[in-house]
Formats: C-alpha cells, sequence, structure tokens
C-alpha cells in the first residue's frame, strides 16, 4: 500500500502545477497616441503566436496564462513597442503608438508643380532635384520657376523674388523656421540665403499664411532643411558647378546622419567664386561673386517629444556694375542714352567699389512635446546677426572704408500650440515676440543712410481649419500685431523744415545739434490681419481653393526716415516719417484640373488685390552732391489697385514626352494718381518641352516675356555743361526696354557606380542665342544689357 500511497501523494502534489489557471483574457485597443484614432491591422505578438486589430482597433487574446508574458505591438508607419504584462494582475491593456516618418531626400525631376493643401492656400515648391540646377545661383534665380514669381535685379547677381508684383518688405522668408531678417528693405537687397542648404523651397502666394507675420502682404517662402531621424543610415552629396559666363563655379557638400532611436544631424556647405559677366557684346565690369556658407543642425526626434539645434552662415561680396555710379549729370545723360556701358573694362575676377558685403548669422532652438488625445506644443528662439556693407567709389584714405555698414540684431521668441486630436477640427494658436536693434556705423563718415533705432514687434494669432464634407473644407484666421520704431536721427535743419516736420513733429526735437537737430521718433503701430477660405475637390483630383485675406504692414524704418545717398543701389533716396501702415485686401481663387478632358493638367489662379496707403519708391528728378550727380528716389503714399491672373498648364504629349508652360499677367494701378504703378512685371510666358527616359533627360525652355506697356511717366529734363556748353536733356528712367524671348537647354544622364543613380552628370546653356535684351524688373537696365550666353557643367555625387 506504501508505494501506491505516495504515488497518490506526488500526483496531489504536482496537480497545481498542471492546472495552473489558462484561461486569462486580455483585451484592449490600439491606438494612434496623436489623435486617439483606433489603429486598424496592428499586430501584436507573444511566444510566437501574432494576431491583429479589427477596424475598430480591438483585440482580444483567449488562453493566457497567470503569469507575465512580452508583447511586441506594431503598426506600418508606427515604433514599435515591447511591453511586458503581468497576466495575474492585468486583463484590459489600451496600446498606444506613436507614428514616423523618414526624411530621406526624395529624387523628383518633374516641373515644379502646385500642391493641394488641406486649406484654401495655394502652395508652389521646388525640389532638391530642381534646386540643384541652381546651385551655383541664387534663390531668386531658381523661383522663377513657379507662375507669379518675378525677379527685381540689381545686375546678374543680386536677385529678389517678387510674387505677384510686391515684393521687399511685403513678402516674409522663413529660413528653417525662422523669419529671415536682414534688412530685406532694399530693392537691391537680394535674401541672405544659400539656395543649397535646403531640401525644399515653398511659396506661398498672399497674406493668408498668418502664422508667419500679418504683414505678409505678397507672401512667404519657406525654405526648408529638414534632419533625417528615426532610421539608422548615413548619406550626402558632394556637388561641383562651373559656368563659362563669370568664368567661375561653385561646390557645394552636405552630409546627413541618421538613427532610429531618433538623433540625427547634418552638415552642409557651400563656396562659390565667380569673376566678371558677360552681355553678348561686352564685359559687364566688376560683377564678380564670391560666396561662403555653412549650416549645421542636430535634434532628437519621436513623436511625443523632440527638440532641435540649427546654425546658419552666410558670407557674400557682390560687385555692382562699375558704369551704373556716375560722376556728373552729363555722364547720367550720356550713360542712360547709350547703347553700351561708359565703362568696360578686362574681364577680371576683382571685386572693386562699387560692392555690397554681406554677413547673416542664425542660431535656433526648438523643442515640441504632444499631449495625447489633445495636440503638440512648440517652442522657438532664434538670434541673428546682420551685417550690412555698401562700399562707394572713395577717394583718399576713406577709399577702402564702408560708406554704408549696417548692423542689425534680432531676438526672436515664439510658441504655438496645435490642436490636431481631430482631424476633422484643427487650431493653432500662438505667438511671436522679436526685438532689433540696428546700429549703423558712425566711422563711415558719411550720412547715415537710415539712423539707430530699437524696433518691438509683438503678434498672436489663431487658425482653424474644419472638415464640412468629404469635399469641403475650410479655414479662418485672425492675428493681431504691436510693432513698436524707436529711433534716433539727425535732421538738416532746411531738410527738416522743407518737409514741414518743423509743424506737426516739434515734440520730436531733443537736441540742437547746430545745422542739425537730434530728434527720437517713437512710433507705434496696431494691426489686425484676417482670413477665410474653402477647399472644394471633386472629379478626379481637381479641387477649387477660394481665399480672401485682410492684412496690415507697417512702413519698414527706411521708407520712414531713409535720408541720403544709398551707395549700392547709386541713388538718393528720402522716407517720410508721416507715413501710415498699408491696409491690404487680397481675394485669390485657383481652379485646379489635373485631367482635363484627357489633354493634361490645368492650374488657373486669378487674384485682386486693393491697398491703400501704399508705398512706393520712384524716381523724382536729379541732385548734385559732393560725391557726383545722382537720381533721387522718394517714398509716396498712396493707394494701388492690383489684380492678375497665373496659368500653369502640363500635358504628356507621349509616354517620354512632357510639355509644360506658365503664363502670368499683372495690372498695377495708382488709383489715386491715376497712373500705371512703377515696376509691375510685364506679362510673361516659360514653357518646357522634357524628354526623359530610365537615367537621362532633356529640357528645352523658353522664356518670353512681352515689352510692360503700362508705367508712370518719371522723365524729367536737366542742364549740364558739354564741350563748354550748357545742354538740356530729357533723361527718360521710365520707358521699358522692349520685350524678348530667350532659349535654354539643358539634360543630365545618371550613372548607375556603386548605388543606382548615384551620379549625376548635368550640362546646360543659358540664352543659347546669346540674345541682346534688357528686363524691365533690372535696375541696371539704363546702363547694360542682360547677361549673354552661359555654358554649365554640373557634376552631383550622391553617397
Amino acid at each position: 500500500m506504501k508505494p501506491n500511497t505516495l504515488c497518490i501523494v506526488f500526483l496531489l502534489a504536482i496537480t497545481p502545477l498542471f492546472a495552473q489557471d489558462c484561461n486569462k483574457t486580455l483585451s484592449g485597443r490600439v491606438i494612434d497616441f496623436h489623435d486617439g484614432v483606433p489603429l486598424e491591422g496592428a499586430t501584436i505578438t507573444f511566444n510566437s503566436t501574432t494576431i491583429k486589430t479589427d477596424s475598430n482597433g480591438m483585440y482580444n487574446i483567449t488562453g493566457l496564462c497567470a503569469t507575465s508574458y512580452a508583447f511586441t505591438i506594431s503598426h506600418e508607419d508606427c515604433n514599435s513597442q515591447v511591453v511586458t504584462i503581468d497576466m495575474d494582475e492585468v486583463s484590459k491593456k489600451d496600446f498606444y503608438l506613436e507614428h514616423h516618418f523618414t526624411n530621406l531626400e526624395a529624387v523628383d525631376i518633374a516641373s515644379s508643380a502646385q500642391k493641394k493643401t488641406t486649406n484654401s492656400a495655394t502652395e508652389d515648391r521646388l525640389s532638391r532635384n530642381q534646386l540643384d540646377q541652381y546651385s551655383s545661383l541664387s534663390i531668386g534665380d531658381a523661383l522663377k520657376e513657379i507662375s507669379g514669381v518675378n525677379s527685381l535685379t540689381s545686375g546678374n547677381t543680386i536677385v529678389k523674388p517678387v510674387i505677384q508684383g510686391l515684393h521687399s518688405s511685403r513678402i516674409v522668408i522663413i529660413n528653417n523656421g525662422v523669419r529671415q531678417e536682414d534688412q530685406e528693405w532694399g530693392e537691391e537687397h537680394a535674401p541672405n540665403l544659400d539656395i543649397n542648404a535646403f531640401n525644399t523651397l515653398k511659396v506661398i502666394k498672399g497674406a493668408g499664411a498668418l502664422q508667419y507675420g500679418g504683414n505678409a502682404i505678397g507672401g512667404v517662402i519657406i525654405a526648408e532643411n529638414k534632419l533625417t531621424t528615426l532610421q539608422d543610415t548615413i548619406f550626402g552629396k558632394a556637388q561641383i558647378a562651373l559656368g563659362s559666363n563669370g568664368r567661375g563655379g561653385g561646390i557645394n557638400s552636405a552630409l546627413n546622419l541618421g538613427f532610429k532611436n531618433g538623433w540625427g544631424a547634418k552638415f552642409q556647405g557651400t563656396l562659390k567664386h565667380f569673376g566678371d559677366s558677360k552681355a553678348p557684346d561686352y564685359v559687364l565690369s566688376n560683377t564678380g561673386h564670391r560666396e561662403q556658407s555653412f549650416s549645421t543642425g542636430f535634434g532628437y526626434t519621436q513623436f511625443a517629444f523632440g527638440f532641435e539645434g540649427y546654425y546658419s552662415f552666410y558670407n557674400t561680396t557682390q560687385g555692382i556694375l562699375r558704369a551704373s555710379h556716375i560722376g556728373n549729370v552729363g555722364d547720367l545723360v550720356r550713360a542712360i542714352n547709350s547703347p553700351s556701358p561708359l565703362i568696360i573694362n578686362d574681364f577680371t575676377y576683382d571685386i572693386n567699389a562699387p560692392k555690397q558685403e554681406t554677413q547673416h548669422h542664425l542660431a535656433k532652438l526648438k523643442a515640441y512635446k504632444r499631449f495625447q488625445n489633445l495636440g503638440k506644443l512648440n517652442v522657438q528662439y532664434a538670434f541673428q546677426y546682420n551685417n550690412r556693407k555698401e562700399f562707394d567709389i572713395r577717394r583718399g584714405d576713406d577709399r577702402d572704408k564702408a560708406s554704408l555698414d549696417l548692423e542689425l540684431i534680432t531676438h526672436n521668441l515664439e510658441s504655438s500650440f496645435l490642436f490636431d486630436s481631430n482631424d476633422n477640427f484643427t487650431k493653432n494658436v500662438g505667438f511671436q515676440y522679436v526685438y532689433q536693434i540696428n546700429t549703423p556705423n558712425p566711422e563711415t563718415g558719411i550720412r547715415r543712410l537710415i539712423p539707430d533705432y530699437n524696433k518691438t514687434t509683438a503678434g498672436i494669432f489663431a487658425i482653424t481649419e474644419f472638415k464640412i464634407s468629404d469635399n469641403l473644407t475650410a479655414d479662418a484666421g485672425v492675428r493681431y500685431d504691436f510693432v513698436n520704431v524707436d529711433a534716433k536721427k539727425f535732421y538738416s535743419k532746411d531738410f527738416w523744415d522743407e518737409r514741414g516736420y518743423d509743424t506737426e513733429f516739434a515734440n520730436l526735437i531733443i537736441e540742437d545739434a547746430g545745422d542739425q537737430w537730434l530728434t527720437n521718433p517713437n512710433f507705434d503701430y496696431h494691426s489686425v490681419s484676417a482670413s477665410a477660405g474653402i477647399n472644394y475637390t471633386y472629379g478626379n483630383q481637381n479641387g477649387l481653393l477660394f481665399n480672401v485675406s485682410l492684412a496690415n504692414r507697417a512702413p519698414n524704418p527706411v521708407e520712414l526716415f531713409s535720408d541720403g545717398l544709398h551707395h549700392s543701389a547709386a541713388i538718393i533716396e528720402f522716407g517720410d516719417i508721416r507715413f501710415d501702415q498699408e491696409k491690404a485686401l487680397k481675394i485669390s481663387i485657383s481652379s485646379e484640373h489635373s485631367d482635363l478632358f484627357g489633354f493634361g493638367s490645368l492650374t488657373i489662379s486669378p487674384h485682386l488685390s486693393i491697398i491703400n496707403d501704399f508705398i512706393l519708391l520712384e524716381p523724382t528728378g536729379i541732385e548734385f552732391t559732393i560725391r557726383g550727380s545722382f537720381p533721387v528716389w522718394e517714398y509716396k503714399q498712396t493707394n494701388a489697385l492690383l489684380y492678375g491672373i497665373d496659368i500653369d498648364y502640363g500635358v504628356a504629349i507621349a509616354d517620354n514626352l512632357r510639355f509644360n508652360t506658365v503664363f502670368s499677367y499683372i495690372y498695377g494701378q495708382d488709383t489715386a494718381a491715376d497712373e500705371p504703378l512703377i515696376n509691375m512685371p510685364a506679362p510673361n510666358f516659360r514653357s518646357e518641352l522634357i524628354y526623359e527616359k530610365e537615367n537621362w533627360n532633356v529640357k528645352l525652355s523658353n522664356t518670353s516675356v512681352l515689352r510692360q506697356t503700362r508705367f508712370p511717366d518719371n522723365n524729367f529734363t536737366t542742364d549740364f555743361i558739354e564741350n563748354g556748353v550748357e545742354q538740356t536733356a530729357l533723361v527718360d528712367i521710365s520707358t521699358p526696354p522692349p520685350g524678348y524671348s530667350i532659349f535654354d537647354i539643358s539634360g543630365a544622364y545618371i550613372f548607375d557606380i556603386w548605388n543606382p543613380k548615384d551620379l549625376t552628370l548635368g550640362m546646360s546653356i543659358t540664352n543659347i542665342m546669346d540674345t541682346n535684351y534688357r528686363d524691365y524688373l533690372n535696375r541696371q537696365r539704363f546702363y547694360a544689357d542682360n547677361v549673354g550666353r552661359n555654358f554649365t557643367l554640373n557634376l552631383n555625387f550622391k553617397f
């Protein structure tokens, strides 16, 4: 009996081990941490078993034992996570996953195309591949690919973007998330940005992008430089571009590091070196160009939290056509009436006065935090230092001293909260604070064009988007801005009285300085901006966008205080402290058709702007100074009407052959003076025929600009002495030059070396026919033709 008894006791003892409770159940949902939406098809893996969630994100696991399990939860485009659960204590558990997307640079050889946004703002963008074609040029050159965007130039290297007829302070440029502050007020001040430092360029036309500023009457240019994170990778590129016109070139290189734990870094640098450019028939003396730039960024990116640090340095020296600086009235008359420049020297790499030297530093720190079922908080601080020097032709000990030396320091603090937990109704609220200190160097020995000033800007905004139906979304926003300008400026007593300031602004005088008054203008501006619109989609990716916006822009310090010779422009400028802020109403419509009756894609975008108290700069005469005779340009305030249309059309002619064309027209009218506005872009076409195969492509382009027939008459007569005899001549500074049509051709072949498509060899010829032409928006058109034919070799290696 004893053995049987022992067996029974042993069996009774081990029975609990085999009778362990394995009837446990675990249930719950897999949810998107971002917006609380259940994730269908998420996988839960444990002990070599995998189950998937249903359409409601639900899962139910049965037959689990009362012990601990390690569950791996995964979903497409999400970070997987491993969670250990003790089944003796838990029966219900919701898992939250974080979405992520890799940011590897995409290769896109298509023409610029409009992106249909969820809101009513039309967004046009240029890809990195398109920007590579302009690596030795400027952002202003590249943006001409987009309909409605033109360039205001001072020669061939100083290029300023114009959006639907508006430029300078009416356009906001966002440099990697920071509003660029670099003395943008001058018509010959090009943006201090390296085109090679960014992944993409985007243009938002009009004043609807309130989060970037209430004064962006013309639009917003967004230059983006994204880090690559959430993937273990290292990649980069090295590019060399050589040009025959200017006998120089540029080199740029970039390196990207990414890690799946969320860390990432990027390094980029550019060098450019060009000598004098050449028109078809002569050298454009003193038009060389130097550029050195560097940028680096690092950051940590997860869905719920992240931060980023960024620094960029930009340094450039740009020669200004020597023939544009004249010494007396007779030379001015002869220069304008002459078919060729009065000064033509042999080619050289030297850059002498007149010239510009600009240097820009930008540093930022940014962090974000996501809150479950709520949204995303962003906080950012940025510091910018800009130094702008302009060199006139001077003699003696001052020959190497700048005539204008401006130092601008900008502090920017901003924060926003994006409520996006509900896909059908998002809200973005935030504030921005900017403090600027502008200091002209008193050691120039020349009367300052603009004074010392401190400028404070504070703004708050609220923007919302809501989905009315599957095909219809609406958006609306409002913004308030406060601007204070506190300046210290010397005024000649004679000028002060001539302007009538003695009766209106006597309270601004703080000191009698002999033949000058020292004044302290301190002006406040309050403005409210608003925007509303709809986005309706129908059919096969067709859309209709409608937007109406109201914007206000406070006058910038140059429009208020400029008083003297602007050396790099070779003109005398006068501002007016009476100016009020501009008030603009803009209505824009965009009808987008991706497949118009089988005959290609078509986008038609009419727009209308009514701007009260519009500030413009126009010539009024000539003034004699000890430095020579210069045209006088004065800022004035009036009312303006602008309307126009942008048209984009593209069609596939054959499997490998495509035709694209864009057309832009703008009508600008000074309604107070009942005359056309000055410097409005002429009607223009840009067309291209593209043939593409798997590893190569060829593009033939044509740019045709019609003659501008609408312009104000600002001509004047002047007296001068020639050969001992007094002469009277008409100075024609108003009549636009004839229209023109130029052709370009480019091609590229992609080689597969170590990896597919890692080496691209490109060649291009611009102005194939070496056509003589002058552009109405080139401020040097009075003195010389535009640049002639240029051969470019472009080598782009990706690794």
